[in-house]
């Protein structure tokens, strides 16, 4: 790289990498994990993902008739949920980046019934009209994507003025429980990780991106900042689980 193109970096994990690299190496690890990715969820989250996911869908307040986007919808946890709620005459759109997360998340829809459109894109660069969704929310996806801030940006565009944006994300827990959870995180987690799905370096990111994402505070700043209004957070579990919750202003 010369001089006059300076490569710009980010974070992954705990190292920093090209920016231009970050997209893959994410990849690469979800490529990994996405076989027996809801198995872990239970056992590494003692299956409180679960508790996590009903409040963010309570928090949603949707109703039928509702378009929902569903962004790093993975295997579909969520997007199944709000399915139930749209019904009919409503409409839930699951995306990922990662293909193979995406497949299974697929699969898991029809599986249950459901025949809503499934699109694998990127949050930086959503391929939706402005104003065009309800409710438009990322779970356990914004502290993997390389600009949190334009993918935020981009949440808000798509989302329909007096909508909510939400973000269902690990956070910063309560201090007094930080020792434990750092044990458990950077000793128990890859050992578990290796031992169950054979992995033990992608369970080895997934806590170190989660210690490099934006406090409660910051986060909700940041959603300010993408034109955001309202917004609060509602930390679970003392705080090893936030949900950020901004409404889209009402056109003037």
């Amino acid at each position: 790289m010369s001089e006059n193109h300076p490569q710009h970096e980010t974070d992954f994990g705990f190292k920093k990498i090209a920016e231009e690299d970050k997209a893959r190496q994410v990849r690469e690890v979800f490529d990994s994990v996405a076989p027996k990715y809801d198995l872990m969820n239970d056992i590494l989250s003692f299956g409180m993902h679960r508790l996590w996911k009903r409040f963010a869908v309570a928090k949603a307040e949707v109703k039928e008739g509702m378009k929902v986007l569903d962004l790093a919808s993975g295997t579909a946890d969520l997007a199944l949920k709000f399915s139930r709620l749209v019904g009919s005459t409503g409409e839930v759109w699951p995306t990922d980046i990662n293909r193979s997360m995406l497949s299974l998340g697929a699969s898991r829809m029809l599986e249950a019934g459901f025949h809503m459109p499934v699109v694998q894109c990127d949050c930086e660069k959503l391929p939706f009209r402005d104003n065009t969704f309800d409710v438009v929310i990322v779970s356990f996806g914004l502290r993997n994507m390389t600009h949190k801030d334009q993918a935020l940006r981009e949440m808000s565009r798509v989302c329909r003025p007096g909508g909510k944006v939400m973000v269902l994300e690990f956070s910063k827990i309560h201090r007094f429980l930080a020792p434990f959870y750092d044990f458990y995180s950077f000793h128990l987690m890859p050992w578990l990780g290796g031992l169950i799905s054979g992995d033990s370096e992608s369970y080895r990111y997934l806590p170190e991106s989660i210690r490099m994402h934006p406090s409660q505070p910051v986060l909700a700043e940041m959603m300010r900042n993408a034109g955001l209004e309202s917004v609060r957070w509602h930390n679970l579990t003392f705080g090893v689980c936030a949900l950020h919750v901004g409404v889209k202003p009402q056109s003037l």
